[in-house]
């Protein structure tokens, strides 16, 4: 035996032709020793026991002796007989043999020496060796056995195939021992075993290692060349792999169909389009365009970077186009969003005397799918059916995705239904689609019967019906189909994980979420960019903006960096919280990412602007949006509609319908606020009645709602009761609350006290409703009611919620508290508000003395008590906190609705200082500016 040495360290043989145009390879001629003709003594290095527990041997322990006897004559015979055509038949039968026998052994020694010589044998014989229970490592056993101890010399395709076992099985030391004997041997120069050499390396030490062997070898031919290519390829050096390609044009050497099909893959999914382009300058150079294979690649390529005309022209060149050719420019155009050019080639193809296939309809299928035609793949699939084709689990897994967006559960049903008849159900594609489908569809006894009856589960099944459950809020379900999971020998992906994180979050349970991350990293997986997403994404949607944000920080420190998904749900916090300079701040840092052209995050920071004060921001992003959604023309409209800017919201909702966009119901929800913000009452019915009418739309609760509040802030008290008694819907306590609101505005107590009541049982604990009856008894000086409901609410242990406001100064929120804890300056404060109200008592501020709520006689108490209102200490605050010469608005948010007398105030001091003031109430913006407001005094 020889030591085994690093491979680049073997002397090589002397050059005898160098090669100058090969330079790069550092390959040299010399003379070929085939191994097939000459019968060598391979000598193999020391190595490490191939099977460490194995009672593998030679002649089978397991086996009758008797049973194999007759075989081992059989075969013995065949050894002594010269070779002739009857011989490879007769050692495939005797190789299956002993197979069937169990003697695997006498198989491997049957195969190696008597039908080394057929390439077409060894997958058939590697396929019924494993499936009789053999392993792979036997084989290599036995051929150390042969080698070592029974002399036999292996011809080359042999030692091909002993080297592609040990890339398979990562057998480093075996391979490098053959390896090593062949250097000493000079026998490294056939191309078979250069390429199974290649392999070798690229499987068990990379494909960086292989290309240093690619340098130590001989001079390459075409196959060794197309395989170091495909071999970079693989291994994903993309870079290579071109240099490979381009030193290959300074030989005699071809570059294969397969290979070229191969590069052009690269091409289209590196986006290398000039790369791509060389390559077809390669094929139309050497006649390749007749190879269907690489016209549909070049297709391909062409479409994956963006280039529909180049792909189109590479189709139109083929003088007969085959079923594959028709499908590759098919799938280019409906993949592109272009389904009529689709269509038009489908029939084009059929015209053409080519068939469509099966493929051919999945291709229209996922086109209509990527770009959200659900409606359209229901008819494909009847189309489909009609013309005569069973659809396959490819195609079932696409249209139940369209059922899924869709929401029809009943045609998930039918399709499961058809699954069944044509036994599908236990495919696991189909299987894993159609739980999804009844998960997302909240039918989560039909996901568990279909899990159940699934007899292959992958991972995604197993994680579409944890989360399924998990965002259900059914944890207990969630938590034992996990235990389940690990019981089956499944591990837990990231997958799972978040799935969990993700429904914990939905569901305010934070501190289980961030359990199920300790988890996570107790399992040796880091939690990623989606488990932390998952936590912001849900304390935001629960309105726990202040808890989004910390989960935030804390990603930060662990330095994952956010996604677009993440940003976006950040912004909604910034959005609840009206925080503007962060939203900026995240508006920068998804620029910097080229986050802008993401439709979500376009929609989340028009959101954002709109809550924070600054409407004209959010317009600017909204004109700069490209491919505005629905929801992303609903968010500005309903930003305009809280401004209550209502001729707006109008003139967008007919620009969004002129682009081709059909409305839904939030779109009329942002409409009909728009018109009650704005006292647009024939307008409102307008669009109320045109809803069902028009656009088949039937009204909910929120529409009835918006009605009554529209009706009864116009002073149409009356009609806007007669609509509440005589909608077709019950009406809840949003519709009793906006009736009620518009009572308290119009100090009628008749109809308010009919509300209250009504308010009253639908949510008894709601201390707003009974604070809104308190006020209007106030201002009704009726003060033994205003007692009366004191002591109801003591009695049920109900207390007024908190009344604050706040400004942001600096990157510090200021709050101030109504009889909470005051202010650090509050002294100062103080001081300038009594400056301010001496100014603008000059502009003829009066006092409301109405919005006084407590029982106070003197008129001058009574104006100390309008002073502390939280509003008016913020906008004071922020005046003396003001820079000399700064034009930006002061923004405060208020956590309730303002009042009358405040309302005043700040037009006139926004007259008196210059400035422009921006008031967001528990109702809607005011923008304050040279003594106007933008509501027109409508709110």
């Amino acid at each position: 035996m020889y030591e085994l040495r690093p491979f680049h360290h073997h002397p090589r043989p002397p050059p005898s032709h160098p090669n100058p145009q090969n330079s790069k390879l550092r390959t040299h001629f010399h003379a070929s020793v085939s191994l097939s003709q000459v019968s060598t003594t391979l000598e193999v290095a020391p190595h490490p026991p191939l099977l460490q527990s194995s009672s593998f041997q030679l002649t089978a322990s397991s086996t009758d002796a008797r049973s194999v006897v007759p075989i081992r004559a059989r075969h013995a015979q065949m050894i002594k007989s010269p070779k002739n055509s009857d011989s490879e038949p007769k050692a495939r039968a005797l190789v299956t043999s002993y197979l069937e026998l169990g003697d695997r052994g006498s198989a491997v020694v049957g195969f190696l020496l008597g039908l080394e010589g057929n390439y077409a044998l060894w997958i058939s014989f590697l396929e019924e060796f494993e499936s009789s229970g053999g392993d792979l490592r036997e084989i290599l056993e036995v051929f150390l056995d042969l080698k070592c101890r029974g002399g036999v010399g292996f011809g080359s395709r042999v030692v091909t195939l002993i080297l592609k076992i040990c890339a398979s099985v990562h057998h480093s030391w075996m391979g490098l021992g053959i390896h090593a004997g062949l250097i000493k041997m000079g026998l490294d120069s056939d191309v078979y075993i250069s390429c199974a050499l290649l392999g070798f390396y690229s499987r068990c030490f990379g494909v960086g290692i292989a290309n240093q062997v690619l340098t130590e070898l001989s001079e390459p031919d075409d196959r060794l060349w197309n395989q170091a290519i495909i071999m970079n390829l693989e291994g994903g050096e993309f870079s290579q792999a071109l240099e490979l390609f381009r030193a290959m044009q300074l030989g005699p050497w071809k570059t294969s169909p397969r290979t070229i099909v191969k590069l052009l893959q690269a091409c289209g999914k590196e986006g290398a389009l000039d790369k791509g382009k060389q390559i077809h300058g390669y094929v139309l150079k050497h006649g390749l365009e007749s190879n269907s294979f690489v016209c549909n690649s070049l297709v391909t390529m062409y479409s994956r970077n963006h280039k529909l005309n180049l792909a189109t022209r590479a189709f139109d060149w083929m003088e007969d186009p085959s079923s594959s050719s028709w499908n590759s420019i098919i799938s280019s155009h409906a993949l592109h969003g272009h389904l009529s050019d689709a269509w038009n080639l489908f029939h084009e193809m059929e015209f053409s005397g080519t068939k469509p296939d099966t493929i051919t309809w999945n291709c229209l299928l996922s086109g209509h799918a990527l770009h959200g035609s659900y409606e359209e793949i229901l008819t494909i699939l009847r189309r489909m059916q009609t013309a005569g084709f069973r659809p396959g689990s490819s195609s079932i897994t696409i249209v139940l995705q369209a059922v899924i967006e869709l929401g029809l559960l009943t045609a998930g049903k039918e399709i499961h239904g058809y699954v069944m008849r044509n036994e599908h159900e236990f495919d696991v594609y189909a299987g894993t689609s159609l739980v999804d489908m009844y998960v997302k569809n909240d039918s989560m006894s039909s996901a568990q019967a279909v899990f159940d009856n699934m007899k292959n589960k992958n991972i995604f099944a197993w994680n579409a019906l944890i989360s399924g459950y998990s965002f259900q809020g059914q944890f207990q379900d969630a938590e034992r189909l996990l235990a389940q999971m690990e019981e089956e020998g499944i591990q837990p992906d990231l997958v799972t994980w978040n799935g969990l994180v993700a429904g914990y979050s939905m569901h305010g349970k934070n501190d289980e979420a961030l359990a199920v991350i300790d988890d996570i990293k107790s399992s040796g997986s880091n939690p990623n960019v989606v488990t932390w997403t998952s936590l912001i994404s849900g304390s935001s949607q629960q309105g726990n903006y202040r808890k989004s944000l910390k989960h935030f920080i804390q990603m930060q420190r662990e330095g994952i960096l956010p996604n677009s998904a993440t940003i976006s749900c950040l912004l909604r916090s910034f959005a609840g919280l009206s925080l503007l300079q962060n939203g900026k701040e995240a508006h920068c840092f998804s620029i910097r990412n080229g986050y802008t052209d993401d439709a979500f995050i376009a929609t989340a920071l028009i959101d954002m602007y709109s809550k924070s004060g600054d409407i004209k921001s959010a317009y600017a992003v909204f004109r700069k949006t490209k491919n505005k959604t629905v929801p992303c023309w609903n968010c500005m409209m309903m930003g305009f509609a809280n401004y209550g800017l209502g001729t707006e919201v109008i003139s967008l909702f007919n620009e969004m319908q002129g682009s081709g966009l059909l409305p839904d119901a939030i779109s009329f929800t942002a409409v009909l606020s728009g018109c009650k913000n704005s006292g647009l009452v024939s307008e409102g019915w307008k669009y109320f009645d045109s809803m069902s009418k028009a656009f088949s739309i039937e009204p909910t609760t929120e529409h009835y709602s918006c009605m009554v509040d529209l009706l009864g802030r116009a002073g149409y008290l009356d009609e806007a009761w007669d609509f509440i008694q005589t909608m077709p819907l019950k009406p809840d306590a949003s519709m009793w609350g906006a009736f009620l609101g518009s009572c308290r505005i119009h100090r009628n107590l008749e109809y308010a006290e009919s509300a209250a009541k009504q308010l009253y049982e639908l949510e008894p604990r709601n201390s707003a409703n009974y604070v809104v009856m308190m006020s209007l008894y106030a201002m009704s000086n009726r003060w033994g009611d205003v007692d009366r409901i004191k002591d109801v609410m003591y009695n049920e242990g109900l207390k007024p919620g908190p009344i604050w406001s706040w400004t942001q100064i600096d990157d510090r929120a200021h709050v101030f508290y109504a009889g909470g804890k005051p202010h650090e300056d509050e002294g100062e404060i103080y001081f300038e508000l009594y400056q301010l109200v001496s100014e603008i008592k000059e502009l003829g501020y009066v006092a409301d003395k109405a919005c006084v709520h407590q029982q106070v006689d003197d008129d001058a108490e009574r104006e100390k008590l309008l002073l502390s209102h939280t509003e008016k200490l913020a906008i004071t605050y922020g005046l003396m906190k003001r820079r000399g010469g700064s034009s930006a608005p002061i923004r405060v948010i208020k956590n309730t609705r303002t009042c009358s007398d405040c309302h005043t105030a700040t037009k006139l001091i926004s007259l008196a200082r210059g400035c422009e003031i921006l008031l967001k109430d528990g109702i809607r913006f005011h923008h304050f500016k040279a003594g106007k407001c933008s509501c027109n005094d409508y709110w």
